[in-house]
């Protein structure tokens, strides 16, 4: 992975109907970054065209809709991912822990400018 901004698209798998969209700054084993709703920090590592890692995530803002029903239910949830990237794009598979819950995710990303 080179380190950079990226935009990210999160679409949750089994049947569980949610997804999510923002920024990441990746840097050197790190990341940070977030959206309307949700913010994420978290670390990885990159070997021969793949990488893996983890990331803890917090809500910032309600959701207007009072509708919406959050995943996560407003707390912190951690995650592990594990995907492949080439040039300026990647891709991953996880799972995030909500309490006793797994919800398994797949997501996009593409490099937006350098860091």
């Amino acid at each position: 992975m080179k380190n950079g901004l990226y935009s990210i698209h999160v679409h949750m798998l089994d049947g569980v109907k949610g997804r999510d969209s923002g920024v990441l700054i990746l840097r050197d084993g790190r990341f940070l970054g977030g959206g309307p709703y949700f913010w994420s920090t978290g670390s990885y590592t990159v070997a021969a065209g793949t990488w893996k890692g983890e990331l803890r995530t917090n809500q910032h803002t309600p959701f207007s809709d009072p509708f919406v029903r959050p995943l996560f239910g407003g707390r912190e949830v951690t995650s592990g991912f594990s995907g492949t990237f080439a040039d300026d794009q990647a891709e991953v598979f996880g799972t995030t822990l909500v309490g006793s819950r797994s919800l398994s995710f797949h997501a996009t990303l593409k490099k937006l400018a350098d860091s």
